[in-house]
């Protein structure tokens, strides 16, 4: 039980942090554009490396040492991709408009294409909606992030720690991408980081949804199952695709490209030491 809830503390901290990406936009005005770079460089690289060194093969590893499933290894390969797959149906039933990974800039005085299109107008109703739009959208993807979360903490602590540390920064330009057409629709800072910081705790939804569910068909959420590695493998897809998909392109949109490729070597290098020593 105390793992679990270890878990689900670290998923609700990674998930809060879209109300720091809020809070940083709203009250400190700029940030730099080459950090944010770095660090979602260094998220990217954390997550690749958790994925391919530790979880993907550490499910093909624990089905072979169930010896109940055949051709299980195969099986671990195609989780991975259903993963990854699953990920890619929320961004493709997401209207592209409205998709948060179209992160606004660094200031309040920056614009996403929606927001200048609307302020054209002057349509603070369809400001408003954007914003909302933006918040549901962040929501459903953060779901999976918080399944990808929780069963890494569950899984290992340590390794917990260094993805809910990669999920948070991947979660700043996204509180960033609620809080600005909020702002400019109610002229409340206050409204606009609640909606930021509202649409990130989906992720405790997420582990508590996966908790759920895993509960009601009896799978168990340890090595002993031979459902585990699969979702292990899952997580694992589920993750390669934010690096790939969100942060690596977002790193590139705010900062040189050199910045955010020493980010991911960062990342992969941080991450590498650490479970060497610990």
């Amino acid at each position: 039980m105390e793992g679990v809830l270890t878990a689900l503390l670290l998923t609700l901290i990674a998930g809060a942090a879209t109300g720091i990406g809020g809070a940083l936009v709203l009250f400190k005005k700029k940030l730099s554009s080459n950090f944010l770079a770095g660090a979602l460089g260094l998220s990217a690289g954390v997550m690749i490396f958790i994925s391919l060194a530790e979880l993907f093969p550490e499910a093909q590893a624990e089905i072979a040492a169930t010896g109940s499933v055949r051709h299980g290894e195969a099986l671990v390969l195609a989780a991975f991709f259903i993963g990854m797959g699953i990920i890619t149906l929320i961004d493709f039933a997401i209207p592209e408009y409205e998709n948060p990974h179209e992160a606004p800039g660094l200031t309040l005085d920056s614009r996403t294409a929606a927001v200048g299109e609307i302020q054209k107008t002057s349509d603070i109703k369809a400001m408003h909606r954007l914003g909302l739009m933006s918040a549901l959208a962040i929501a459903i993807h953060n779901f999976p992030e918080g399944i990808a979360t929780f069963i890494g903490a569950l899984n290992d602590p340590q390794m917990g720690a260094g993805i809910t540390f990669a999920i948070a920064i991947h979660n700043i330009p996204e509180g960033i991408a609620v809080a600005i057409p909020i702002y400019y629709a109610t002229k409340s800072k206050g409204k606009a980081l609640l909606y930021a910081t509202l649409s990130g705790l989906s992720e405790v939804l997420g582990a508590l949804l996966c908790l759920a569910v895993t509960a009601v068909f009896g799978i168990e959420l340890t090595g002993d199952s031979a459902a585990f590695p699969l979702i292990l493998a899952a997580v694992a897809g589920i993750m390669i695709y934010i690096s790939l998909d969100e942060l690596l392109p977002t790193a590139e949109k705010y900062g040189k490209h050199h910045i955010a490729i020493a980010g991911v070597v960062g990342g992969m290098a941080i991450m590498g030491i650490s479970l060497l020593i610990i």
